[in-house]
């Protein structure tokens, strides 16, 4: 690892990023304070999601849930309801086991171990180095994909990002230029560089306060790095869904599983379906799985949902329900108005909306 920081200003770079950190950093509202707790929420949101969409929901969050204690004891679909439209649903449910645990093991104080922290359900390498380090002050490595673009620029790292041996790299070559008067600041300010100024594709590399300490851009090599392999194509599916009605006007809704993508959240039924005859097969379904005899009609709406590894091409049909059904904790007959209670994936937020539209339309 030496040959990494050889003749590199370790104080000079900590000294240069930190104060123009000073002078540049945005007003975030996870930045008021330095509450464990409300940090360790915001770095959840953080990961794969916009700092722009987080802002309203971190608000909406801690409004609902402003202390530890009272995300801990909450139920589960209060839970899954506030972090709606966010996505990575897996994120929250971790977070929410973590907190309880928390709460039960440590009487409710966010352990200031790296060792304690770490071993918390949903806690990686880099969310333990943000909170110990922004939170408790504690000189811990917090390397993101955002980092790791930045350091690879700065200290000419060619290895491919993609692969886990090489955020170790990363973190090592952190463990030895971090500040430790300010670990804080310093692994925050290696986070706004990378949103800022180091950015992907072209960074602005004249706005940057330690292009100095550069050897990328010294090399005029800077739009080379970092090194990414690509990822696989991802999987198109064929969905077929639909909202369906019975003689008093609720609706069918049900649960997904408790394990797996999307776990409990509520949504249409759907299934997945070949090209030929989607409503045929999405009737069939209906039959099997949950005794729904139904009367489909055309569709009236096809929505594409991307995901990181695959893609929903859905056709979504309304229809009516013949006869009765029996619900379960995870089938449910729901008027419109329990619909808006109930947490729901973006993808079924949107077959939601467009059938609204729909019927406004005199569909």
């Amino acid at each position: 690892m030496q040959p990494f920081i050889e003749e590199f200003q370790i104080e000079a770079f900590q000294r240069d990023l930190i104060q123009w950190f000073e002078r540049e950093q945005r007003d975030l509202p996870w930045r008021k304070d330095s509450d464990p707790y409300k940090i360790w929420v915001s770095e959840v949101m953080l990961q794969q999601t916009r700092v722009d969409t987080v802002i309203p929901y971190f608000h909406q969050f801690m409004e609902q849930f402003p202390t530890l204690e009272s995300l801990a004891t909450a139920d589960e679909e209060k839970v899954l309801k506030a972090w709606e439209g966010l996505g990575y649903y897996s994120r929250v449910r971790n977070l929410h086991a973590a907190v309880k645990e928390v709460k039960e093991r440590y009487g409710g104080k966010v352990p200031d171990s790296a060792e304690e922290f770490s071993k918390l359900k949903g806690v990686g390498p880099y969310t333990t180095g943000a909170v110990l380090s922004i939170a408790y002050g504690l000189p811990e490595p917090a390397v993101d994909g955002n980092v790791m673009r930045v350091l690879s620029r700065i200290f000419l790292v060619e290895e491919d990002i993609a692969k886990v041996k090489t955020r170790k790299i990363f973190e090592n070559i952190v463990r030895m230029i971090i500040s430790h008067e300010n670990p804080s600041y310093f692994n925050q300010a290696l986070m706004e560089l990378g949103a800022l100024i180091c950015v992907p594709g072209k960074p602005a590399c004249l706005l940057c306060p330690v292009q100095a300490h550069c050897r990328a851009f010294a090399e005029g090599r800077q739009e080379e790095l970092p090194v990414k392999t690509k990822k696989a194509k991802v999987k198109e599916v064929s969905i077929a869904a639909a909202v369906v009605m019975d003689k008093r006007g609720r609706i069918l809704i049900h649960k997904r599983d408790q394990e797996g993508l999307l776990a409990n959240l509520w949504e249409f039924p759907n299934c997945e379906v070949g090209k030929e005859q989607p409503q045929k097969e999405l009737t069939a379904f209906l039959k099997k799985e949950y005794g729904a005899c139904v009367e489909l009609s055309s569709p009236f709406a096809a929505l594409e949902h991307v995901f990181s590894h695959l893609v929903w091409n859905i056709v979504v049909y309304c229809g009516t329900i013949m006869g009765d059904i029996t619900e379960t904790d995870r089938l449910k007959l729901v008027s419109e108005q329990e619909i808006q209670q109930l947490a729901f994936p973006v993808s079924h937020q949107r077959i939601w909306k467009e059938y609204k539209q729909f019927k406004q339309e005199g569909g």
